[in-house]
This record gives C-alpha cells, sequence and structure tokens, in this order.
C-alpha cells in the first residue's frame, strides 16, 4: 500500500540541523500520523507522498520550506508585571532559555522563549526553533495502512476529541458555540 491521504503511515527518521542530529525517532517508538491532515510539514509529507512500506527517504527542506525564516519582528519586550504570581515574580518558570506556553491576542497556545530578563520587561522570542535553518531527513516507511472512520474524526491518539476549550467543554463533545476559540 502506498502512502496517500488518508492512510496512516509509520516510519522512522533522523532530522540533521546544522550538521548535527537535531530530532530522531527509531522503529521502537515510530513517527504515526494520518497523512494529508496536516500534522506534519507540507513538503515533508510531498517528499514522502506516494512511498511503501520498506522505502527509505533522504531529502532536505529549505528554511522556507520547514519552520520559515527567522523573523526578528517576533521577538518581543513582555512587560515583567505579567509574570507576577501572588505578587512575586515567576523565577520558577521565567527564566533565560526557558521555554513558555503564552497566549496569542487570538487565544492560541504560543510557546516562547526567554531570552533575557530585564528590570521592566522580559525579552522573549516567539519563532519556531527550527526557524530559519534547513532540514536534512533520513529515514523508512516502516507501515502504511488506512485510517478508520473514528482515526479520521478524532485523530490517530484523539487528539482531535476536545481541547477544553468552550468553557472546559471541549470541542469533540457536541460541537462548540459561536464564542468558541478553540480552532
Amino acid at each position: 500500500m502506498n502512502i496517500s491521504d488518508n492512510k496512516v503511515v509509520h516510519l522512522v527518521y533522523q532530522l540533521e540541523v546544522d550538521g548535527q542530529i537535531a530530532d530522531s525517532c527509531d522503529a521502537t517508538r515510530p513517527l504515526e500520523f494520518i497523512f494529508g491532515a496536516g500534522y506534519l510539514l507540507p513538503k515533508f509529507e510531498e517528499n514522502i507522498d506516494g512511498k511503501a512500506a520498506g522505502d527509505k527517504f533522504d531529502f532536505r527542506l529549505t528554511a522556507a520550506e520547514g519552520y520559515g525564516e527567522y523573523d526578528h519582528r517576533a521577538v518581543i519586550d513582555l512587560p515583567k508585571s505579567i509574570f507576577m504570581r501572588d505578587g512575586a515574580f515567576a523565577e520558577d518558570i521565567v527564566f533565560v532559555g526557558n521555554i513558555i506556553p503564552m497566549m496569542s491576542q487570538e487565544g492560541g497556545v504560543m510557546p516562547g522563549k526567554v531570552l533575557e530578563i530585564g528590570t521592566d520587561a522580559v525579552k522573549m522570542d516567539f519563532n519556531h526553533q527550527m526557524a530559519g535553518k534547513d532540514l536534512h531527513f533520513t529515514g523508512e516507511i516502516l507501515m502504511v495502512r488506512d485510517a478508520t472512520e473514528e482515526e479520521l474524526r478524532n485523530g490517530l491518539h484523539g487528539e482531535k476529541k476536545g481541547c477544553g476549550g468552550c468553557q472546559g467543554g471541549g470541542c469533540g463533545e457536541g460541537g462548540c458555540n459561536s464564542d468558541c476559540k478553540c480552532n
């Protein structure tokens, strides 16, 4: 069976960035996903489209094809006051190098890396950690099968069942009202 939309794919890979191994997985814990459902980088999927179990892959993605070019506008100073908890600065969470989940103006979660802590502000970088980097993927397709109707509806691992939004009711249990910002 060949990889195409709505197929469950199991694969192993190694990601090299700047001459170093940045990420990998092996056959004991392969990457598992539904092809064409938007879980992976579009150009990654394009490079494995049509492959079958046993096929190997070796391809490169430019920064633009991967996580985008580094955007200096995504490095911002935030008021130190937003990191106060019970009247004290949350230094157990806000320290240089830590990645903190922050809420965007649209209500989505955006991970931000703490770059610097000043007197009145915290400088954070909201670029993806791989922004501006060329990516080199190698690996092998282990398995390809049809996704079940339940997997297509709920996600391979139940990730579409609800997000805890909609005042805690989640999006997957009976849908969302018009005020929901879960999507």
